[in-house]
């Protein structure tokens, strides 16, 4: 069922003219977690990555269990706050993108990659579980938004966190919309929180 599920999601981002606005240098990957995962290959995932070719978001290839570490890393992490919140995708990290989310209604938290223990940095994969940890800990609960403003060779990002898959794309359209109104100016209006989750089609 969740890979049907990403496979819908996918339609939508692929439709979304603005989302390539907000792909980060990375790519992107969208990820969604069977009820009461346990490990990342419980965690289905984008082989490959959500790239972009000639302006437009592409996937060449069909969702499948365990593509993404980085990202099951990390929805497995929130799961053990929140079971219900199974899924996510990474963004690029913009100040602007930021600002959307909170005139969107999205519960925003942080954490900075300067603050990471040395203990934690030499743990392989350690970093995400640590970032999730200290995020939710700052609000006293699990967000919408996650983001990072990166450290040495590690580029910021933002992380959009949901129920499904479907949820979390229609999510990052609105937030890529948006962003390309926006155009550098100030937003003057934008949708309630339930437009994006309400909305039938990109």
């Amino acid at each position: 069922m969740e890979i049907e599920i990403i496979q819908k999601a996918v339609e939508i981002l692929q439709n979304s003219e603005y989302l390539p606005e907000i792909i980060p240098e990375v790519r992107s990957n969208l990820v969604m977690a069977r009820e009461n995962a346990v490990e990342t290959g419980d965690v289905a995932g984008i082989p490959g990555r959500i790239t972009i070719i000639k302006d437009r978001v592409k996937v060449f290839m069909k969702p499948d269990w365990g593509a993404s570490s980085h990202m099951a890393r990390l929805v497995l992490a929130v799961m053990a706050h929140d079971p219900e919140r199974r899924s996510a995708m990474n963004i690029r990290y913009h100040p602007i993108l930021i600002e959307i989310c909170e005139k969107l209604g999205l519960q925003i938290s942080f954490y900075n990659r300067e603050e990471e223990p040395k203990d934690i940095r030499k743990i392989e994969g350690g970093t995400i579980p640590w970032g999730v940890e200290q995020a939710i800990k700052r609000i006293g609960g699990v967000p919408d938004v996650i983001y990072h403003t990166g450290d040495w060779g590690k580029e910021p990002s933002i992380v959009l966190i949901g129920c499904d898959a479907v949820d979390v794309a229609k999510m990052a359209v609105c937030i890529a919309q948006l962003f390309h109104v926006r155009g550098g100016q100030s937003v003057l209006f934008v949708p309630s929180r339930k437009s994006y989750i309400e909305k039938k089609g990109p």
